[in-house]
């Protein structure tokens, strides 16, 4: 306790992380805020029943929990951030398959500028599309009776579309502050505070449901909470696990210096891809349910399955496609080729094996290896909390089991300690370890993960 009082003003007597602590604490405050502001035209007091007879599982589900809960709340940040997120990735993409975009990015801080002018651009369109279907989801039973009457029709269609995009705008700004003058990533951070603002509540409920069956009840709680934190130290692993590659470098001598020669290494993460399986995984699993907003029986058949989480079927058919889209993501970020190229280009080889060629299949068939494993974990991550509700775990908390709950959580706090490590390390305090250093989830070097 001594050593965590300690640490915490060490922290608070670095001006500079101070502030930047301060503006980031005050700039999620604004965003919860605007949270519970709810969209012109609807009737704060009938949102609550709404809420209830609404379903928000599958695809909705996520999009209620990136948007820190304002999605089912009718809240003027209904769609959060998550616009800019399907932007993003898209954009990403398009630089790893299109050789000009990947030529622009290439081009500095004017490439990557430009890159980001027209992500910004894209959220635009792909605001209003979401904005567009929103809209008609407010229109649907549930929602439709909280809608004042006069305000039905064309008005309220094009001031919710006009106010969501403002408000998906202002979020983007928000990350974007964040970034640039506060602490961690703006994004992510914007997406684990919507997260953990349900933590709360879905541990009462937990509680409550175990309550109601006595000591044995209260025991079982317990065990739960002891089993999350066995996940979170799991998680905690596969975030910052590494392979690493020994990497030497040619000696140079120039007049009566010498240059190189060192011994490095190249730092292969365990879990490359991130976070990003689970989520195609999971809008991928989410198609099939199209079909319950049709006239077709959704308790029949292929419907029933993927409207079931726990279903044995579901977590099956989902973990085998979170691990291929572990190696698919894998295979797109991660080039061992060019990895070669720059090595080869820097006089750096790999002990035993020859410069070119044969250096990137050494890189591969490494990342093969440890891949697989991840890959598995990872899949064994995001199915965990279907068979938390199969052991009678509330449906809230056991999201928080596993899957991208947990997983961003676990790599957002990760990354914002390693920050605050690195300030207390600039000014020789010691760190927030006593043995070891905090690794978060983008790796110094070649490879690269997408933080979200």
């Amino acid at each position: 306790m001594k050593k965590l009082i300690q640490t915490l003003k060490n922290i608070w007597t670095i001006d500079e992380l101070r502030d930047k602590i301060i503006l980031t604490l005050a700039l999620v405050f604004t965003y919860r805020l605007g949270n519970h502001i709810v969209l012109p035209g609807m009737d704060p007091n009938k949102i609550e029943q709404a809420q209830k007879s609404a379903s928000n599982n599958g695809l909705l589900g996520i999009f209620d929990m990136f948007a820190g809960g304002g999605f089912s709340q009718a809240s003027i940040l209904a769609l959060g951030i998550m616009p800019y997120i399907s932007a993003s990735i898209f954009m990403q993409l398009m630089t790893i398959l299109v050789p000009t975009l990947q030529k622009i990015q290439k081009d500095g801080d004017s490439g990557r500028k430009k890159i980001n002018e027209w992500t910004r651009y894209l959220t635009v369109i792909v605001t209003i599309f979401q904005a567009g279907a929103y809209v008609a989801y407010l229109n649907g039973p549930g929602y439709r009776e909280a809608i004042l009457p006069g305000f039905e029709g064309s008005a309220f269609t094009f001031s919710t579309i006009i106010t969501l995009t403002a408000g998906t705008l202002f979020v983007m700004w928000l990350g974007e502050r964040i970034q640039d003058k506060g602490l961690g990533n703006g994004t992510s951070i914007i997406i684990m505070v919507g997260i953990l603002s349900r933590l709360p509540i879905s541990i009462v409920q937990e509680f409550s449901s175990k309550e109601q069956r006595g000591g044995g009840g209260l025991l079982i709680f317990l065990v739960e909470i002891a089993i999350l934190v066995i996940i979170i130290m799991g998680l905690i692993v596969l975030v910052q696990g590494v392979r690493k590659i020994p990497v030497n470098y040619a000696k140079q001598i120039v007049g009566n210096q010498q240059f190189g020669g060192a011994r490095q290494f190249l730092p292969v993460k365990v879990n490359s891809a991130g976070v990003m399986p689970i989520i195609f995984a999971q809008a991928i699993m989410f198609l099939p349910t199209l079909v319950s907003f049709t006239n077709l029986d959704s308790t029949q058949g292929i419907v029933r399955i993927f409207n079931d989480h726990s279903n044995f079927w579901y977590m099956l058919i989902y973990a085998v496609m979170v691990i291929g889209f572990t190696f698919l993501y894998t295979a797109l970020i991660f080039n061992p080729k060019q990895i070669a190229e720059d090595l080869k280009k820097n006089n750096g080889f790999v002990p035993g094996v020859k410069p070119g060629q044969p250096t990137a299949d050494y890189i591969g068939g490494i990342m093969d290896k440890i891949t697989l494993p991840g890959a598995i974990f990872l899949a064994f991550v995001g199915i965990m909390p279907g068979f938390a509700q199969r052991l009678n775990v509330t449906q809230g908390f056991s999201s928080f089991f596993g899957g991208t709950s947990l997983l961003i959580m676990v790599g957002v706090i990760l990354d914002t300690l390693q920050q605050i490590e690195t300030y207390l390390l600039m000014r020789q305090y010691d760190g927030l370890m006593k043995s070891g250093r905090i690794q978060g989830r983008q790796t110094v070097g070649t490879t690269t993960t997408t933080t979200i």
